[in-house]
């Protein structure tokens, strides 16, 4: 498997893990799981980290992204738990954001094209916290970007790729709230294209139906996934991820 990444992810509403789906907020739900009985993330992030020995977990505040309220103190409660890395999307808009955010111990800043005011942003984020902790996530709806900006909004991927390319960026994530928590399975034509496309690493998030996805995204040199129905809902296995 090399150094291919299996990372956990959470959504955090109202406090609480909840289960997204397809990108329509107003509709998440408390997650449920056989793995867990808690909503509390710091509780789940603890059992599956023991059950599965995963150290690294992707948490998106929707708290702060959404209501502009992030929920400081859980996440440096999930700081605080030994050999756990996070990655965090707080929904970053300006420098403002990122220099909160920098005071936090996380392992990976999200700069997701949903919220971030520019890609100016992006450049005083590699000057604020660093080329290595950031990560740009690329927001898409099907094949256009899903972003609150303008500027962004409704346009195709491609174009923005070369700019992140030139901007020195070495990870992304492609992340389509359409395939969110809807286990579609398959990897994309326009993932491949973007794959032979951008220079750095790329995790892929949403749409994850079973291990042999996984295995396909291993085959085709992606960096990692990001995994939360499939696994939560016991699709894939602790068996599974050992046979990969």
């Amino acid at each position: 498997m090399n150094n291919f990444e299996i990372i956990p992810v959470i959504d955090i509403l109202n406090s609480k893990a909840v289960h997204a789906i397809r990108g329509e907020r107003s509709k998440y739900k408390i997650l449920q799981s056989y793995l867990f009985k808690s909503s509390i993330p710091k509780e789940i992030i603890e059992i599956i980290s023991k059950k599965f020995n995963f150290n690294k977990f992707y948490i998106a505040d929707l708290d702060s992204i959404v209501n502009n309220s992030p929920n400081f103190k859980l996440i440096k409660e999930i700081i605080s738990l030994q050999k756990i890395k996070l990655i965090l999307d707080p929904g970053i808009k300006n420098e403002a954001d990122i220099e909160v955010f920098s005071k936090l111990n996380i392992h990976n800043l999200i700069f997701g094209l949903e919220t971030i005011r520019n890609f100016k942003v992006i450049s005083s984020g590699m000057e604020i916290i660093g080329l290595n902790k950031l990560i740009v996530s690329i927001d898409m709806c099907g094949e256009r970007i899903f972003s609150n900006n303008s500027h962004f909004q409704n346009k195709k991927i491609l174009p923005f790729i070369n700019q992140i390319n030139n901007l020195g960026v070495e990870k992304i994530i492609l992340l389509d709230l359409k395939r969110v928590g809807m286990k579609i399975g398959g990897i994309p034509k326009l993932y491949n294209t973007i794959k032979r496309r951008f220079n750095g690493k790329i995790f892929v998030g949403g749409g994850i139906r079973d291990i042999d996805d996984i295995r396909q995204l291993i085959e085709k040199d992606f960096a990692g996934v990001l995994i939360g129905t499939a696994l939560y809902d016991g699709t894939i296995t602790i068996e599974d991820f050992k046979s990969i």
